[in-house]
């Protein structure tokens, strides 16, 4: 079943009450924006970790998570078998004998026609009781379009037993695949960022390089890259007295080197750990960049933000808060965004008594956005989305319930159309 998101009266007025540095606002008539029929996969497992989702040209959806059951660990992929859904049966990614890390975070992947990339953590084979948290990041491909997949590569080239995880992959307008990563071989106490390239289809990983250090230990690289081949690195650094910050990094020559990162929000949120929650990014036609984040500031408040960049990263608009439901915690925010400039941002929405998915739109390059829907059904997290050449979004989160885990999928249209200005 198809159904519009109806933006309610009143929202414009309560955007502006709450003191935010740059509000935003919300289109004021319902749009037609279409979501497809949801499909829901069980897994009657011990335990599962993702998903992570892309959508191809096509509108097959594909899937990326991993599973623990009876103490045996996969990374799993799926593809649909039919544009928007079902689920098809699953297919195992590394080898029955690789031990893979048991990490928080999905498997990164990427399509591109019949090959499928896919990265995740190996759980070193020189790990030890005092180094139980050391791993190797693998990437895995796929030539047949997920049907198999061939023995996966070492992405770090350093020898050290320890982390190397938190990691992002994208492949760029000519082909190229760029993996973000965190990762400790300096020793110190704060890891560094790293990156690397495949400039052959995934079948090697070029020089690891590093783009930065003082990384904030467990919150999620981000990558992407615009048009005219520039390409963004996103991660959360410490500053001086525990202030955390999202910053972004860029790269004018397709990822050979990196500028010094940027920071986006400038937060000024003091937090002595990791808070375990990373940025996402995307690029339309123009150029633009658009990064959503979470924070809690100075006033230690939980909020989703958005703000983008017109001149490549150099510098940033002021943000803009996307949440506005009262006395819920919002939570691990997603974005993609298609050659248009439309947007789609998904986040949790958590309280004492549910958990829920909601969904805001932009169909003006960020100007405006639709109040946020939930799409949920029962309690769920770990939401994502993605977006194909077409402008074709897909949906994906976990639901929980009897019997196992769920994973939902549900596809998004956005048309062309015009709202209201923003309010500034």
């Amino acid at each position: 079943m198809r159904r519009p998101i109806r933006n309610t009266g009143g929202l414009l007025a309560l955007c502006l009450s709450l003191a935010i540095p740059l509000a935003t606002a919300w289109a004021e008539a319902g749009l037609p924006y279409e979501f497809g029929q949801k499909f829901v996969t069980e897994h009657k497992v011990k335990s599962v970790v993702g998903p992570s989702v892309q959508i191809d040209q096509q509108g097959y959806v594909a899937l990326a998570w991993m599973e623990e059951d009876k103490d045996v660990r996969s990374v799993l992929f799926a593809r649909s078998t039919a544009p928007g859904g079902p689920m098809g049966a699953p297919v195992r990614v590394n080898r029955p004998e690789d031990v893979p890390y048991w990490r928080q975070e999905a498997p990164a992947l990427v399509l591109q026609g019949d090959e499928v990339f896919v990265t995740w953590g190996l759980t070193h084979p020189k790990s030890t009781p005092q180094q139980p948290l050391a791993t190797e990041l693998r990437l895995s491909r796929s030539i047949d379009g997920g049907r198999t997949f061939l023995p996966s590569v070492l992405v770090n080239d350093d020898s050290g037993v320890i982390q190397h995880t938190f990691d992002a992959l994208h492949r760029d307008a000519e082909g190229r695949l760029h993996l973000a990563w965190i990762d400790g071989r300096d020793g110190k106490k704060d890891p560094g960022t790293y990156v690397a390239r495949s400039l052959d289809h995934g079948q090697t990983v070029a020089k690891n390089l590093k783009v930065d250090e003082s990384t904030c230990v467990c919150c999620r690289t981000a990558v992407t890259s615009g048009p005219d081949g520039m390409v963004y690195v996103a991660w959360r650094k410490i500053f001086e007295e525990n202030v955390r910050e999202t910053v972004v990094a860029r790269s004018t020559d397709h990822g050979d080197t990196f500028e010094p990162a940027v920071i986006v929000g400038h937060d000024r949120w003091v937090f002595p750990a990791c808070p375990h929650r990373p940025a996402s990014m995307g690029v339309d036609r123009q150029g633009r960049l658009y990064v959503v984040w979470y924070t809690e500031g100075t006033d230690e408040v939980p909020a989703v933000y958005i703000a983008s960049s017109d001149d490549r990263g150099h510098t940033f608009s002021e943000k803009r808060k996307l949440n506005v439901a009262k006395n819920t915690f919002p939570d691990h925010p997603q974005i993609a965004v298609d050659q248009e400039g439309r947007l789609v941002v998904v986040w949790e929405e958590q309280a004492p008594v549910k958990r829920d998915v909601v969904v805001s739109v932009s169909t003006d390059r960020g100007e405006t956005f639709s109040a946020p829907q939930k799409v949920n059904e029962k309690k769920s997290q770990t939401p994502v989305v993605a977006v194909n050449a077409g402008g074709l979004f897909a949906l994906a989160w976990m639901e929980h319930g009897m019997p196992g885990h769920k994973i939902v999928t549900q596809t998004l249209r956005v048309p062309a159309v015009k709202v209201a200005k923003s309010v500034r």
